[in-house]
């Protein structure tokens, strides 16, 4: 008998090799962190491997899917790259009707966000689960602040009606691979993302946040109908 969490991660398996069949030999390619990212990049191995896509190369957004691109042969850029990205496909934890979403589930929303900047398509591939009508709805905005003064971050974000919790790893709190610190902050549905947006992106002590706004050109999304896409607009 499948499970319900074998179900998602069918849907997930799904939109994701649906997104991969956008990228073609010779690009530049942005490989996303997370279980959705993973299942495009293993396909991305596939197609590699049996020679179906040549000359490609990734750029990284996180250790564990440099650790995962290396295994399956994938050449990657160092972390000095420059230049355009032709296309990245990442996962995310909430998405709405105008494809803006809620990334950093798994701490690497600034280098995800660095990546989705310099690309110049960006695929959002997700389970229908994801979806929802206003971002906040179902997930926190985790916000990345630097370690000095992060309590003073704390309580600006209180201040802007967060619910704050710091977020926590084995042995104390986590930390991202920049070294700083992620507040995992319960605003409840968001009828105005980009004033919140604002507001922390003009703070000093704040690294970087998990709304992407009007950054994803494309939506793949599989569930029980079957996979979906569409474009922003």
């Amino acid at each position: 008998m499948t499970t319900a969490g074998e179900t998602r991660a069918a849907y997930k398996r799904q939109a994701a090799e649906r997104a991969v069949e956008l990228v073609g030999s010779g690009m530049v390619v942005g490989l996303g962190t997370g279980t959705t990212a993973l299942f495009a990049i293993r396909r991305i191995g596939e197609l590699l491997a049996a020679g179906s896509l040549t000359d490609l190369v990734g750029v990284s957004t996180s250790a564990s899917t440099t650790a995962e691109a290396r295994r399956l042969g994938i050449p990657l850029v160092g972390d000095d790259w420059a230049g355009e990205i032709d296309i990245v496909i990442d996962g995310a934890d909430e998405v709405d009707p105008r494809l803006d979403v809620i990334k950093g589930g798994g701490g690497a929303l600034l280098r995800e966000k660095i990546v989705a900047q310099a690309s110049r398509r960006r695929v959002i591939v997700v389970d229908d689960s994801k979806l929802s009508p206003l971002l906040g709805s179902r997930r926190h905005v985790p916000v990345e602040v630097t370690p000095f003064g992060w309590r003073a971050q704390q309580h600006y974000l209180e201040s802007l009606g967060a619910r704050v919790a710091p977020r926590a790893a084995p042995g104390g709190l986590f930390l991202t691979e920049a070294g700083n610190l992620i507040l995992d902050c319960a605003f409840g549905p968001l009828a105005e993302p980009e004033r919140l947006a604002a507001q922390l992106a003009a703070r000093a002590g704040i690294v970087e946040h998990g709304l992407f706004l009007g950054l994803a050109t494309d939506l793949v999304v599989a569930g029980p109908a079957g996979v979906a896409h569409r474009g922003r607009g």
